[in-house]
């Protein structure tokens, strides 16, 4: 299972990258600590951002 960056839609390769688990129970991939603070901390979209990949 091929896991993907919750915000910038990057593959994330095995070992790497980080799991976020919210309260409610669900669970968010990031493949940098940039994108886990523009999701989490600064509540960014990432369809705003100009960096991210656009979701297909």
């Amino acid at each position: 299972m091929e896991r993907r960056c919750s915000f910038c839609n990057l593959p994330i390769e095995p070992g790497r990258g980080k799991m976020f688990v919210r309260r409610d129970g669900t669970v968010l991939y990031f493949c940098s600590s940039k994108c886990e603070r523009n999701m989490i901390k600064l509540g960014r979209k990432s369809r705003r951002v100009k960096w991210a990949q656009k979701r297909s």
